[in-house]
């Protein structure tokens, strides 16, 4: 089944959202937004930052912690490794949140982000936290549904399974029984085990594969997050891994649309993403909403750049 072509997404039709010129050298900092009414179901705003000569877009992802796919998906239309000095990129820092309760870890796979909503402590303001993750490949996929935080380890050793290191001996590249702590362990500093088996979030010694399709079905993030989010969440934290490649919101009368390329082995067809479209844009807007434009959101479903775009009529008769 043929999955639906991606566009460009072109930087002027964005200018009726909210933009923020980021200097190239500014270092990245958590992305923590407070969590608005449930009625609302969008946090942050999109950024535009400039290419300095020597920045590959894998140097600005991790900078503004974004993952690599999403990323590229927002400049299709530039040079992965030469974007150019002082090219405007997009940084596709605003965020439709996933139709999930809003509490504990919420994993959107296709999106490849991860949102945790700690809990307030009384008198506290609500926060989102949001993260890039790797997910599983197609052929070690990450699985769905609902489990938990069921221990946390800091410093870990990886015990490779048996079917990776069957892998790895078959590239000529055998793994011991047991890698222990340290600069050469996959695993980095910090861990989160779930309550499915073999299952984890955690660190890297490859941050440069964090955003992207790569691990074996465990959930990997950059260091200097995993190193905020590991001291934040308690054993027991509900986690949520969804399939959610479109999702839509409604903003005062302005509807968005946000859609990912969608899982390989779950695929869709473009007639096939504007049917999940319209259903998520019958829940957050309503049953028969009158101000939809069918053919931007058709553009949007295949640009799939990964970032809320607007696909409301100017004027909508309530």
């Amino acid at each position: 089944m043929a999955t639906f072509k991606r566009g460009v997404l072109d930087i002027r039709a964005l200018a009726v959202t909210i933009f923020s010129l980021v200097a190239g050298n500014t270092l990245a900092v958590a992305a923590v937004f407070p969590l608005p009414p449930e009625s609302v179901d969008i946090v942050g705003k999109l950024q535009v930052a400039r290419a300095g000569y020597e920045d590959t877009l894998a140097d600005l992802a991790r900078r503004y912690g974004l993952g690599q796919d999403e990323i590229l998906w927002a400049n299709p239309q530039v040079d992965k490794w030469l974007p150019g000095d002082g090219a405007p990129l997009v940084l596709p820092t605003r965020y439709i949140l996933p139709d999930a309760p809003r509490e504990g870890l919420v994993v959107n796979l296709p999106e490849m982000r991860l949102y945790y909503y700690p809990k307030p402590a009384r008198g506290e303001q609500p926060v989102v936290t949001t993260h890039p993750v790797s997910v599983g490949r197609m052929d070690w996929s990450t699985p769905l549904g609902l489990t938990k935080v069921a221990a946390k380890t800091k410093d870990p050793a990886w015990y490779p399974p048996a079917s990776v290191r069957a892998e790895h001996a078959a590239d000529g590249d055998p793994l011991p029984d047991v890698v222990p702590p340290g600069p050469d362990n996959p695993l980095g500093a910090y861990a989160l085990r779930l309550g499915l088996p073999g299952y984890l979030i955690h660190g890297t010694n490859r941050p440069y594969g964090v955003g992207m399709r790569v691990t074996h079905g465990c959930l990997r993030m950059y260091p200097e997050d995993i190193e905020r989010l590991f001291p934040q969440v308690p054993v027991g934290t509900p986690v949520r891994l969804l399939n959610q490649p479109v999702k839509a919101a409604l903003i005062a009368d302005t509807l968005f649309l946000e859609v990912h390329p969608p899982l390989d082995e779950l695929p869709m067809d473009e007639e096939q993403a504007f049917r999940v479209a319209l259903s998520a844009i019958a829940k957050a807007a309503g049953a028969g909403y009158p101000g939809l434009d069918e053919e931007r959101a058709l553009e949007v479903i295949r640009r799939a750049s990964g970032t809320p775009e607007i696909v409301s009529r100017r004027v909508v008769a309530r």
